[in-house]
C-alpha cells in the first residue's frame, strides 16, 4: 500500500486521479502497477500498460500532465544506472548495430505504415502552419524543405535515411532534381522503389558512413535520432565530404532540452533500439568548424498534431491490421504514439530543422515562407 500511496500523491501533482472520472485519469486493474513503476520507471509503466494492468482514455493528455509536472524526477530506479552507463561507454550505433533499428522497427511491415501514414508515406513531423489535415501538413513540410535547400532543376541531392522515398519523390517531381537515398531498412527500399518508379531516384541499402561522392544538396529527415552521440561528428564529416562547396545541408531531427545519454528505456526496448536524441549543444559541437549554421527552426509543437493524426489512422485501420498484429502490439503502438504526442505537447521534446552551409552564404540566408494555397 505504501507504493500505491506514493504514486497517488505523485500523480496528484499532475492533477491525475487513480480511478478518476476524467479522460486523463488512469484506471488501475492490477495493483502490481505501483511497485513496477517505482522500480522500473517508464519501462515498468509501459510494460504494465501492454499487459492491461491499467488504462487511460486520453493517454496523450495523461503524459502531457505527468511530463509538465516533471514527475519523472521523483522516480529514479537504480536499474536505469546500467542503461545510462551502457550508452556512455558503448557505441550502440556502430557497425552491425546500426542495422538493428531497420530490422526491428522499419521492417515491421509496410502494411502497418501504409495504414498509419499519409499517402506519401512520410514518417516524420508534418508542418501545420497552414494545413488542417495530415496530407497537406506533410506536403507543406516537403515543400518547405525543398525551398530551404534552394533546389534547382538538374541538382543531385543526397537523402540520408530516406525512408520510403517521400522527399525524393516530391523533390524529383516538383523540382526536377536527381536523388540518391540511403536507408538500413530492406522493407523501405522494396516499397520505395515501387513508389518512385520512373523517377531519377536511386535507393541504396547502405550505412551512411560508406558515402563518399559529391552532391549539390544533402538532406536528412528524421534519421539523426538513430546516429548516437558517439557518431555525431562522424555523421557531420560524412556530410561535409559529400556536399559541394556552395551546397546546403538540411538536418531535420527530434531533439530534447537536456544533455543526457541514452533514450527512454521503454522506447529503446520496444520501438527504436539504440536511439538517442540530441540537444542543441550536441549538434553545435558536431558541426563546428565544418559548417556555418544558417538557420534553426523549431516547430516541435506540430509533432503533437502529427502523432494524433497517425493514431487516428492506426485506430481506424486496426480492424484490417489485427489479422497480422495482436492485442499486445495494439496497446504497445497506442502507448508509443500517444505518449510521444504528450511529450511534444509538454514541450519536453522538440523538432528542429537546421540549415547548414560550408563557408557561410555571402549576404546571409533568408528562411523561405510558404505561400498560401
Amino acid at each position: 500500500m505504501r507504493s500505491q500511496a506514493y504514486v497517488e500523491n505523485l500523480l496528484s501533482e499532475a492533477d491525475v486521479i487513480i480511478n478518476g472520472a476524467r479522460p486523463w485519469d488512469i484506471q488501475v486493474h492490477d495493483a502490481q502497477l505501483y511497485a513496477q513503476t517505482l522500480a522500473r520507471g517508464n519501462l515498468g509503466l509501459g510494460e504494465a500498460y501492454m499487459r492491461g494492468w491499467w488504462d487511460c482514455e486520453q493517454l496523450d493528455e495523461f503524459f502531457h500532465r505527468v511530463l509538465r509536472a516533471n514527475l519523472g524526477a521523483h522516480i529514479q530506479p537504480a536499474r536505469f544506472f546500467w542503461h545510462h552507463l551502457k550508452a556512455r561507454l558503448l557505441n550502440l550505433q556502430a557497425g552491425k548495430r546500426a542495422w538493428q533499428v531497420g530490422q526491428h522497427h522499419y521492417d515491421k511491415g509496410n502494411d502497418l505504415y501504409q495504414a498509419m501514414l499519409d499517402e506519401r508515406m512520410v514518417y516524420t513531423c508534418g508542418y501545420w502552419q497552414q494545413a488542417d489535415n495530415l496530407a497537406d501538413a506533410q506536403r507543406d513540410k516537403l515543400e518547405l524543405i525543398c525551398r530551404k535547400l534552394q533546389l534547382q532543376p538538374g541538382m543531385r541531392v543526397l537523402d540520408i535515411g530516406c525512408g520510403w522515398g517521400s522527399f525524393m519523390k516530391y523533390a524529383a517531381e516538383n523540382y526536377g532534381v536527381r536523388c540518391v537515398g540511403v536507408t538500413v531498412s530492406e522493407a523501405q527500399v522494396e516499397l520505395g522503389k515501387r513508389l518512385c518508379e520512373g523517377l531519377p531516384v536511386e535507393f541504396r541499402l547502405q550505412d551512411y558512413r560508406a558515402l563518399n561522392e559529391p552532391f549539390d544538396a544533402v538532406v536528412s529527415i528524421g534519421m539523426f535520432e538513430h546516429v548516437g552521440q558517439k557518431n555525431y561528428r562522424t555523421f557531420m564529416r560524412v556530410v561535409e565530404r559529400c556536399l559541394q562547396r556552395d551546397g546546403l545541408f538540411l538536418l531535420h531531427t527530434i531533439g530534447r532540452n537536456r544533455d543526457v545519454r541514452g533514450t527512454d528505456p521503454w522506447i529503446n526496448k520496444y520501438i527504436f533500439p539504440n536511439g538517442e536524441l540530441p540537444c542543441l549543444a550536441h549538434i553545435d559541437r558536431a558541426s563546428r568548424d565544418l559548417f556555418c549554421a544558417e538557420d534553426v527552426h523549431n516547430f516541435g509543437a506540430d509533432y503533437d498534431t502529427t502523432l494524433l493524426a497517425w493514431w487516428q489512422n492506426f485506430e481506424r485501420n486496426w480492424p484490417q491490421l489485427k489479422t497480422s498484429y495482436d492485442e499486445t502490439f495494439y496497446r504497445m503502438w497506442r502507448y508509443y504514439l500517444l505518449s510521444c504526442a504528450g511529450a511534444f505537447r509538454a514541450r519536453d521534446l522538440q523538432l528542429w530543422q537546421w540549415v547548414f552551409s560550408k563557408p557561410g552564404l555571402s549576404g546571409g540566408y533568408h528562411r523561405p515562407t510558404l505561400a498560401h494555397h
